[in-house]
């Protein structure tokens, strides 16, 4: 059923930088948010541009990891309106998605470089 996004976050170097990718789970479309930083806040200002840009009817939820990185999911929620899940604890199978996108994303961002330089 389209609608509904994978999240995660692609940190930089020493975490000075972050790229935030969003998967929708049916066609695998790839969008990628834009971060100036990897704190929590930006974070929240990334993926809730992006999710503002999609038309409702395309955007039914987001499901995220068990990591801190998204410890303010309520802000998302009240300004996009979107629900956000997380997934199980321990439970990487359930984010395939997100760690194949990942992996193809380091071959031009490895973690070593400053993410923020390109975009």
């Amino acid at each position: 059923m389209p609608g509904h996004w994978k999240g995660n976050l692609i940190n930089g170097s020493n975490c000075a930088s972050a790229v935030g990718t969003l998967i929708e789970l049916s066609s695998g479309y790839l969008i990628l948010a834009k971060m100036d930083d990897a704190t929590v806040t930006s974070e929240v200002v990334g993926f809730s541009a992006v999710a503002n840009r999609i038309p409702t009817t395309s955007l039914k939820s987001i499901i995220y990891g068990q990591s801190c990185e998204m410890g303010q999911h309520a802000k998302i929620t009240h300004g996009t309106g979107v629900a956000v899940y997380f997934c199980d604890p321990h439970s990487l199978w359930q984010r395939g998605a997100n760690e194949n996108i990942n992996n193809l994303i380091r071959q031009y961002l490895p973690k070593e470089m400053d993410s923020s330089v390109h975009f």
